[in-house]
């Protein structure tokens, strides 16, 4: 949030929190306007509850948690204070061990804390077709982790858009291909979202 600190006659803002959204398409925006992606609607949902942020888009579509790790570096430049690590689906699409996905969620996790960056890990659940034992080991590793480095924890990127219990519901927020929100859906998802970045955000000026 902004803070007014008042010295010597003159007022001034705490400097603008900067927080980069590493992910793939679900954070890049796919298929939808720039205006009504993730990042921009995260930001305006902020900026409507006081927060002075601003939001580094670091999606890529079709990205895994390799992608993000191989390119962590270069998104934690200087100015960044916060980081949402929102990656994990496009492993899972082709059935990745999840003893894979740990390590790398590892390694940007391990970076983050290298560059004293504060994290707000957003989790992610395996279907049911790769069998219970694949389902078990996936969704273990968003909680351990979070807990293991300390970090923020959202469950599920997806919890805004089920939050009735009825999937079948949630298809009118989804575009065509099933797979990525439509804006209405990014909204749900935002809203969802968003008090945990406020968290980050309070986090990164502690």
């Amino acid at each position: 949030m902004s803070v007014l600190f008042i010295c010597c006659g003159f007022v001034a803002t705490a400097e603008q929190v900067v927080i980069a959204a590493l992910g793939d398409s679900l954070t890049q925006g796919y298929g939808l306007p720039e205006q009504d992606g993730f990042v921009p609607q995260l930001g305006r949902w902020l900026q409507e509850r006081g927060a002075d942020v601003r939001l580094i888009n670091a999606g890529v579509s079709g990205d895994t948690t390799a992608g993000g790790a191989a390119r962590v570096d270069w998104t934690l430049t200087p100015e960044v204070d916060g980081m949402i690590v929102a990656l994990g689906g496009n492993d899972l699409l082709r059935g990745i061990d999840p003893a894979v996905s740990r390590a790398n969620l590892e390694a940007i996790l391990e970076a983050a804390g290298a560059s004293d960056v504060d994290v707000l890990l957003v989790g992610m659940q395996a279907p049911g077709n790769y069998g219970a034992g694949y389902k078990e080991a996936f969704d273990a590793v968003y909680p351990e982790l979070a807990q293991q480095f300390k970090t923020g924890y959202a469950p599920s990127f997806f919890a805004g858009l089920t939050a009735e219990g009825d999937p079948d519901a949630a298809r009118k927020y989804m575009q065509p291909d099933g797979i990525h929100p439509n804006a209405d859906g990014v909204a749900l998802i935002v809203k969802n979202l968003g008090p945990y970045v406020l968290e980050l955000v309070t986090a990164t000026q502690q």
